[in-house]
């Protein structure tokens, strides 16, 4: 009877809610802004014999995998200045590849290096890089490897691609079928470039290392704000805001984003910076340029001195829109290459040969903003009270406006004077291989070797909600010097090499995105040695009665903690953390930081 009971209640409740699905329950979007502009003649007619898949469904419909690779076999096929490169992957077993286009002759061209797809929902730059792939080879642009070559990766989450539904993004306009944002293992690539948990991003590493690539572009789609730009984008440096590699970030304030600006405004697109509104409510209040963390390509690209861009088109625009303007922004980063090379290469060689002393690890607010948008081109909006939410809604109106914009950025909040080097033990092989993944320079010694070292013990951990596959963990950092014998196959990284920056990230005990932050040491948070009852207490009411400083301790932190108190368990934990039994690497961070 209890069965049937059930049975027939979710019968009743899965009728009522298809029969309450008369309305249309389609995520209603703000008004579309109407558009036309000089990129549409970029667009080849019905006809054609190399028409992209995109192009032939009217921008409505981006290939599968499938269709993707096929198209783009055929156009390898077709000319010689292209090779397919496979470089990994994924998880469910799909190749990753990349399309190079190249010219004979010299080598050592600058490779601009345009990746898409890694949040497969926001695809345009794969749908983009088709076609001017096509008309490089087969339209006359052929001009564009003269002086650079282009490394082209239509979809980095493969697996994500194919999940692919019409209801995957519900605040973007096309197009009518997207992939979803994380990967097969339900990890966001686009969190993994230090950790480089997934294989995806451990084959991504492992070829742009090899590569080199002079300039990198993530091309995504942003959500968030209605405005009338139709394409953004942001680097550590613009407007002079933060930069671990400031002349990179010089380099590309200076000459990247002028020129890549005026392309865009030529071809009819309105280029804008990509910010986050400090209160999507009030955007008079100003919007956040904040430094990246290097779980991000642009935060992991400045520490790493490889210059990237990240490329945000607004989801709120038609996509037709959006690739035209993708499109446009890659072909002028292409043609700026070849033009400023040399600059960009001495940018890269300055940031490189640096060797600074101190590094941030975490920055806190600004009170003054870094600068100014006179006339940032919004979109009229009001406030309206839903009664879903039960609160105050944001309603945007579809009509131009100008508002005026503060910018704010952040200020040094924790900085770390960087050691000799650090100390990584051959029990930790797993963190080992991801310096060598990174290519961060290290020695590996012989022998068993003693260093005096500034460690750092835990104080009160905490575990966050679980983030990234992770546990991240969180804790009071007290540091201590001490003596510590590092055993053969154990490895010393020093902080005077051209990735001494991106080594302090991952290692720094402080750092917001190192490994310890992300809890790759969980067996620090145990204790496995004990001591019971019978032993401990009295041996610590003898500690009592001949130590007078543990004795005024213990008496404050028993009228300081009712709790504690209360807890017999908790007392004699206490005093048998004051012993010489207790576990002296309980808490205590492995990694040490070299004193000179």
């Amino acid at each position: 009877m209890r069965t049937y009971t059930l049975a027939f209640l979710a019968f009743t409740l899965m009728a009522s809610a298809s029969g309450a699905q008369t309305y249309d329950r389609t995520a209603p979007l703000p008004p579309v802004q109407p558009w036309h502009g000089a990129s549409e003649r970029l667009i080849v007619e019905s006809g054609d014999p190399f028409i992209t898949p995109i192009e032939a469904t009217g921008f409505a419909e981006t290939p599968s995998y499938a269709q993707t690779r096929a198209w783009l076999e055929k156009l390898v096929a077709a000319s010689p200045l292209l090779t397919l490169d496979v470089f990994g992957h994924t998880a469910q077993g799909r190749e990753l590849y990349a399309i190079r286009a190249r010219k004979p002759g010299a080598a050592n061209k600058p490779i601009l290096f345009a990746q898409a797809g890694i949040h497969a929902g926001e695809i345009d730059g794969k749908d983009a890089g088709m076609m001017l792939l096509r008309d490089i080879v087969l339209r006359g642009k052929d001009r564009l490897l003269d002086q650079a070559e282009l490394v082209f990766v239509p979809m980095f989450n493969a697996d994500g691609h194919e999940r692919s539904s019409a209801t995957n993004r519900p605040n973007q306009r096309g197009p009518s079928n997207q992939g979803w944002r994380t990967t097969a293992q339900n990890l966001n690539l686009n969190r993994d470039w230090l950790k480089a948990d997934t294989p995806e991003m451990r084959a991504m590493r492992t070829y742009i290392n090899r590569l080199n690539p002079a300039l990198i572009l993530d091309l995504h789609v942003s959500d968030g704000i209605d405005h009338q730009y139709d394409i953004t984008f942001t680097f550590p440096g613009w407007g002079g805001s933060p930069s671990h590699s400031p002349a990179i970030g010089a380099w590309l304030d200076s000459y990247y984003r002028p020129a890549v600006t005026t392309a865009l405004r030529k071809a009819g697109h309105i280029p804008g910076l990509y910010v986050e509104a400090i209160d999507p409510h009030k955007l008079e209040k100003g919007a956040l340029l904040s430094p990246d963390t290097p779980r991000y390509s642009t935060g992991y690209g400045e520490l790493a001195r490889q210059p990237t861009v990240l490329v945000e088109t607004h989801s709120l625009k038609p996509y037709r829109q959006r690739v035209l303007g993708t499109y446009v922004l890659i072909e002028e980063s292409m043609r700026l290459l070849g033009k400023e090379q040399e600059g960009l290469v001495a940018a890269v060689l300055s940031d490189v040969r640096s060797r600074p002393a101190t590094t941030v690890l975490t920055w806190k607010a600004r009170s003054e903003p870094l600068f100014v948008i006179d006339a940032f081109r919004g979109i009229a909006q009001e406030d309206y009270q839903s009664p879903a939410s039960g609160s105050t809604e944001v309603r945007y109106l579809g009509r131009p406006v100008t508002l005026k914009v503060p910018v704010y950025t952040q200020a040094p909040d924790f900085v770390s004077t960087l050691p000799a080097a650090w100390w990584v033990p051959a029990t930790k092989p797993e963190v080992i291989a991801l310096l060598k993944l990174h290519g961060i320079q290290f020695e590996t010694i012989e022998s068993s070797r003693s260093v005096q070292v500034d460690m750092v013990r835990l104080g009160n951990p905490k575990l966050g909600a679980p983030d990234e596959g992770h546990i991240p963990l969180t804790a009071e950092y007290h540091h201590l010097k001490r003596t510590e014998t590092y055993p053969a196959g154990s490895v010393r990284v020093p902080s005077n090499q051209p990735l001494g920056l991106l080594a302090a990230a991952m290692l720094e005990a402080e750092s917001p995105d190192s490994l310890l932050a992300w809890n790759f040491y969980p067996e620090i948070l145990m204790r496995t040695e004990y001591i019971e009852g019978y032993a401990m207490a009295p041996l610590a009411d003898r500690m009592l009665e001949n130590d007078p400083a543990i004795a005024k301790e213990f008496k404050a932190k028993l009228a300081a903690d009712a709790k504690f108190a209360a807890d017999p368990t908790a007392r004699l934990s206490w005093f048998y953390a004051r012993t010489p039994y207790y576990d002296e690497r309980y808490l205590l961070y492995p990694v040490g930081r070299e004193i000179e």
